[in-house]
């Protein structure tokens, strides 16, 4: 039996993450096993649970798992340091939150894990995690340990070809917010910005682990 989940979604951007089906990466060795828009199905009805264990490499280079972060809420948010516009978007948001949160918000522990560990190694995560919050975590490991965990935080992605040689990701962006014992809670839509992430996070910071 699923747990009810915080209705924090919007539907206007249903479009924006429907997009992000339109371009699958074929044979490539990184992408989910399900389209954007079976994920997005999945969430917006809480059809299946969402989150999971997880044991991930920091930008320091240190083994972390997700049972260091119980006592405290968790953002949870998927992308890849290459990304032009979405990822940064959302992690500057992020960061804002929890500086407006003031002393509250080192009750929040912001991470993020990306989609492309071939290039976002722990060194280059250490140059990236920290333009956006110093206490944000960036986390990377090897390709079947980022799609055991993107596949329980129910996380589309697929590495797509550019024309140069090069290659993008193509992926979608929520921010999962779990409580303090790793539970889920509900996912904020790309794009929200730092004041609705607040009037969220902030009531439950008064609510006791379980």
């Amino acid at each position: 039996m699923t747990r009810p989940i915080l209705r924090i979604v919007a539907c206007a951007g249903a479009g924006l993450w429907l997009a992000l089906a339109s371009a699958l990466a074929g044979d490539a060795p990184q992408q989910s096993t399900r389209s954007a828009a079976e994920i997005m199905d999945i969430l917006m009805w809480n059809r299946e649970p969402v989150g999971g264990p997880f044991a991930l490499t920091d930008q320091a280079g240190h083994a972390r798992t997700d049972t260091e972060f119980r006592g405290k809420l968790m953002l949870v948010y998927f992308g890849f340091t290459y990304c032009p516009d979405v990822c940064p978007t959302d992690l500057q948001a992020i960061g804002l939150a929890l500086d407006k949160l003031g002393p509250d918000g080192d009750q929040v522990q912001p991470i993020f894990i990306t989609v492309d560990p071939a290039r976002d190694t722990a060194a280059h995560l250490a140059e990236y995690v920290p333009l956006f919050h110093p206490r944000l975590i960036g986390l990377t490991g090897s390709d079947d340990a980022i799609r055991k965990v993107a596949d329980a935080y129910k996380v589309y992605y697929a590495r797509v070809p550019l024309k140069d040689g090069d290659y993008t990701v193509d992926h979608t962006a929520y921010i999962y917010l779990m409580d303090r014992d790793g539970n889920y809670l509900g996912f904020f839509p790309p794009g929200t910005s730092a004041d609705r992430l607040v009037e969220i996070i902030r009531p439950r910071l008064a609510e006791p682990a379980r």
